[in-house]
């Protein structure tokens, strides 16, 4: 009976496991098969003018830079303020507001960014206005993640760094953050892999452009990737939609890389905190 049950059990995980891997094969099979047509240099060559991306991959990297930043200086900095030093109504609602905008639409996030950020503040369609509005976006997990990842250190630790003297901000910086590393960059990553597929916010803050990504934060529209996916689409004919279909190829391709990249990164910090232990 007992070895019924634990076959039952891997059963249950292997058609667990079947069902949230085949939809993630399919798509990446039916993106590649349509987009196979166009892949070729010509693409990573031209940009969107002369049916190229490459000024699309390079404004979806413009843009995911500084998302890495702003949110991510931001959101890692509310997260440890929430895990070890906020008390009382503030950070009960601080929490409260983060918990709301991790659910609002995406749509409704770019829709105030165009009336205070595009049209009030008198930046138009610009690079920082997208920033701006997919960091807004993102935050929500980051904070939680860096909350819960510092949360997750032993309670030993602090007790060691208070009875060595240290300072909360010390015990922080130096104890309990390299251990919780790990933690914050998944957070990061899953905000950079949700901002590469974001259309919605950046349609009303950073435009669309054919040219290359422009230097100045104001006033000029940055091309990306969703934003081709989202209109070749739309356009007749199969050149436009295998076109479409590349640009989901890269956008796949980029949140692949930003997977493998926060892996590598999170071993090696686990790595650092494993020497500092001994």
């Amino acid at each position: 009976m007992r070895t019924l049950r634990d076959r039952a059990f891997w059963g249950l995980c292997f058609v667990g496991l079947a069902i949230i891997a085949t939809p993630s094969i399919w798509v990446l099979i039916t993106v590649f098969a349509q987009a196979a047509p166009v892949l070729d240099w010509h693409l990573l060559t031209t940009t969107t003018a002369e049916n190229g991306l490459l000024n699309a991959v390079l404004g979806t990297l413009y843009l995911l830079v500084g998302v890495a930043v702003l949110a991510g200086i931001v959101g890692i900095a509310a997260g440890i303020w929430l895990a070890e030093f906020g008390t009382g109504r503030f950070a009960r609602g601080l929490r409260f507001c983060s918990e709301v905008l991790a659910g609002m639409p995406s749509i409704v996030i770019g829709y105030v960014g165009y009336i205070t950020l595009v049209v009030q503040f008198g930046w138009g369609y610009s690079y920082l206005a997208g920033v701006v509005a997919l960091s807004v976006l993102v935050l929500p997990y980051i904070v939680k993640t860096t909350e819960v990842a510092l949360r997750q250190v032993p309670t030993f630790l602090r007790e060691a760094a208070a009875g060595l003297g240290l300072t909360q901000t010390a015990t922080v910086w130096r104890i309990l953050l390299p251990p919780a590393i790990p933690g914050v960059l998944s957070g990061l990553v899953v905000a950079l892999a949700i901002s590469t597929g974001e259309l919605a916010p950046l349609l009303f803050t950073a435009g669309f452009s054919n040219g290359y990504p422009p230097l100045n934060w104001f006033g000029h529209p940055v091309p990306y990737l969703t934003d081709v996916i989202y209109t070749d689409l739309s356009l007749p004919g199969a050149t436009a939609h295998a076109t479409s279909a590349a640009a989901g190829a890269f956008s796949l391709i980029l949140l692949l890389l930003l997977i493998v990249a926060g892996r590598l990164l999170s071993r090696r910090a686990r790595k650092a905190t494993a020497q500092m232990s001994l």
